[in-house]
């Protein structure tokens, strides 16, 4: 007897008892139902819930991978100094950062998934429905948007609050109002800030080395441009000299426009390679899954705030002495590879349950994410990545979004249909 018959045996058996959710799951994730119509019509289609979630881990995993090889390159190279002349499969594709990268990376996935549907499952062994697919994607988002030392203990407990009063709450899957992956971000920004901002946080083992001879910097770009430094060099040759004189001894880092578009950069563990989440997007927009709309609208709305900030600066409006000037005076196209507002509105923004679901609503929906994201990153200097609260903003307002839109609409058909019936 194989695998799929002795489920469906156990499935039979626990048809009506308490654990049934529990077994249900198991068989349904592995295997198609066995269940079949008998009357009536009914409408066949591909894209049912588990293959969508299927679509968007797989459109993860490239950016898992990369941010398992980055962990190990940023630890290695703020100890021992960033390579002058950087190859690909020599410094940053080799075992070393593979094996950090996995040691450190792998806990935070496997307590996500392992935390998470553990409520998933409790809540539908109680509440008597079946176990929902959701959890899957959020799973894999919320190691990706976390700092990688990050305690497991605190992630767990983030995970918790996030499942239950992100999601379980409303009613589950279908019925949630926030993105539960976002939630849970925000419950660690909130309960434990000391962990989720500043310059030690964000390259594995600058926190233990904090305070000691061996200290280590991990600032990212945003943070440093939060604090007025000049982190982004115009050309390969300043970056590089630049950057070979940080390492153990501290000095300032400056990246090339090159290494932040590819995600050679300190940061959230997903969020650092734009290729990456660009491809991803690519992929998801190509299976329509994700909306295009909403992605390019969110890109277009941070641009047009950047650029609104870069006229302030040219008009002279705000000098070096503000402590807005760094954010302020970056070009408006650097904002876009910096910090994680590609990855949030590539695979956050879009979610279909808290996005807005009509077609101008996605527009106004997604300009608004991109235009608020650079508001908060620029005039929250203590926390300049504002992407997160940006999304959570608007999927409060999403169903505020829509109802004006389809009022719109109603409006526009009965001034035809009067105009006709005059």
């Amino acid at each position: 007897m194989g695998l799929k018959e002795k489920l469906h045996e156990l499935k039979l058996k626990y048809q009506d008892k308490k654990m049934a959710p529990a077994f249900n799951a198991l068989h349904t994730f592995l295997y198609m139902p066995n269940e079949v119509t008998h009357s009536g019509s009914h409408v066949r289609a591909v894209d049912d819930l588990k293959r969508t979630m299927n679509i968007v881990i797989v459109a993860l995993i490239p950016c898992l991978i990369f941010g398992i090889f980055n962990a190990g390159y940023q630890h290695y190279s703020a100890i021992n100094g960033f390579p002058e002349d950087f190859k690909l499969f020599e410094h940053f594709i080799n075992w070393e950062n593979l094996v950090l990268g996995a040691w450190t990376v792998l806990p935070l996935v496997i307590v996500s998934y392992g935390v998470g549907l553990a409520v998933e499952f409790l809540f539908a062994v109680i509440k008597g429905h079946e176990v929902e697919e959701g959890y899957l994607v959020t799973g894999m988002l919320v190691p990706l948007i976390v700092p990688i030392d990050i305690p497991l203990w605190m992630l767990a407990i983030a995970v918790i609050f996030g499942v239950v009063i992100g999601k379980e709450v409303f009613g589950g899957t279908g019925m949630n109002i926030l993105n539960p992956a976002l939630t849970i971000r925000a419950f660690l920004f909130f309960a434990y800030p000391t962990w989720m901002s500043g310059d030690k946080v964000w390259v594995h083992g600058a926190v233990d080395r904090a305070g000691t001879a061996d200290a280590i910097s991990g600032e990212t770009i945003l943070g440093g441009l939060a604090q007025g430094k000049e982190i982004i060099g115009n050309t390969a040759s300043v970056a590089n000299n630049a950057i070979a004189k940080a390492g153990a001894a501290g000095n300032e880092v400056v990246y090339t426009v090159s290494e932040a578009f590819n995600g050679f950069i300190p940061g959230s563990v997903g969020e650092t390679s734009k290729l990456l989440i660009l491809l991803g997007a690519a992929f998801m927009i190509f299976t329509r899954v994700a909306s295009w709309r909403i992605i390019l609208s969110g890109f277009i709305g941070a641009a047009v705030m950047g650029l609104i900030f870069n006229g302030i600066v040219d008009a002279g409006w705000i000098t070096e002495s503000s402590k807005f000037y760094g954010l302020m005076s970056t070009p408006f196209w650097q904002h876009l590879i910096i910090g994680s507002i590609a990855f949030g509105v590539v695979f956050m923004a879009t979610d279909p349950v808290s996005g807005s679901q009509t077609t101008k609503g996605k527009w106004i929906y997604g300009f608004l994410i991109g235009f608020f994201s650079i508001m908060i990153r620029v005039f929250n200097p203590a926390y300049p990545e504002g992407v997160f609260l940006a999304i959570l903003l608007m999927n409060v307002f999403a169903p505020t979004i829509d109802h004006y839109v389809l009022q719109g609409n109603i409006k526009k058909r009965m001034k035809r249909l009067k105009l006709k019936t005059a």
